[in-house]
């Protein structure tokens, strides 16, 4: 059996039909689950059979398609169930007609869930397109405080770039998953509801065609931010990586310089260090002092050739 249903009447007064209850002038609408196994039988009956399909396809993306006197739409908003993160979006599937709208969802849709509660408390929106024009700003709403709570915290992610001790924050890649992520599904998005906005129809009045805009420019604006928001993590990505590279080579630079100071002190050393016949100063007293005196002039030779050829 579906979720709810409601007949809703043009002052957006709503009940549950009555088998001795006319729909009368408003229009009726139909929530569904789509593992529902009365769902297939409803759509046979109900609904033709190109939107029927796309109602119980396994896989959707955002879309919005005139098919006779009706529409096929499907959106996406964040998910908001414990079940998943916010970047797993959740997808309502719709058929809409004049008289009636069928809705069908996977997962909970907390912007459906909000148009129910008002339905029951008798606040429906009073047509079908002022149904759509509902969900969709409810949708965008929830989406654009996913994003803005990304955006605080690639604000605070580019804070660190400040900070040259400040480690690369852990949390980068994964929120950089999730700005791609919202991206990949929030592009056809806009797309779906700008094709939405562009379409011929008589079920959209010129007032529910200008709200739809502004949600289209929402779509937009959200898009071009996730976008922005890529574009930084990715600078704040290079930033480190930069510092780095930039720490490993000082690091080198100053290990190279040391090799090259002690290069002929390790030679002299070693070569004075072997244990045979013959080695000079072996029986005088000053003769170590007089070793460690060469090897501190030969130090201050060789740090004088690295200044003169500008290694240090």
């Amino acid at each position: 059996m579906p979720i709810c249903v409601f007949d809703i009447a043009p002052d957006g007064t709503a009940r549950p039909p009555a088998e001795d209850r006319p729909l009368g002038e408003g229009y009726r609408w139909w929530h569904f689950d789509l593992s529902d196994p009365d769902l297939p039988e409803f759509l046979a009956a109900e609904v033709p059979d190109i939107p029927a399909a796309a109602l119980t396809a396994p896989e959707t993306r955002p879309r919005a398609d005139t098919y006779g006197d009706g529409l096929i739409l499907n959106l996406r908003g964040v998910n908001l169930n414990a079940d998943g993160p916010a970047d797993q979006m959740v997808a309502v599937r719709m058929w809409i007609t004049a008289r009636m709208i069928v809705t069908v969802r996977v997962r909970r849709v907390f912007a459906l869930n909000t148009i129910r509660q008002e339905a029951e408390a008798g606040q429906a929106p009073s047509s079908p397109m002022g149904f759509v024009g509902v969900l969709s700003a409810g949708l965008m709403a929830r989406v654009q405080d996913t994003v803005f709570d990304l955006g605080d915290r690639v604000d605070a992610m580019e804070d660190s770039v400040v900070d040259d001790a400040s480690p690369l924050p852990p949390e980068l890649a994964e929120e950089r998953r999730m700005a791609i992520r919202l991206r990949r599904y929030l592009g056809p998005q806009r797309d779906a509801l700008a094709a939405l906005l562009s379409t011929e129809t008589d079920l959209m009045t010129k007032g529910q065609r200008a709200r739809l805009r502004e949600q289209t420019n929402l779509a937009k604006l959200a898009v071009e931010e996730l976008e922005a928001l890529i574009a930084r993590m990715t600078a704040v990505q290079d930033h480190h990586t930069a510092r780095a590279a930039e720490a490993q080579g000082r690091n080198g630079y100053v290990l190279s310089i040391v090799a090259a100071v002690f290069l002929p002190l390790g030679f002299l050393t070693g070569l004075f260090g072997v244990n045979v016949a013959g080695m000079p100063g072996i029986e005088t007293p000053w003769a170590f002092a007089a070793l460690c005196g060469g090897l501190v002039i030969l130090t201050a030779v060789a740090i004088w050739i690295l200044r003169r050829m500008r290694w240090i």
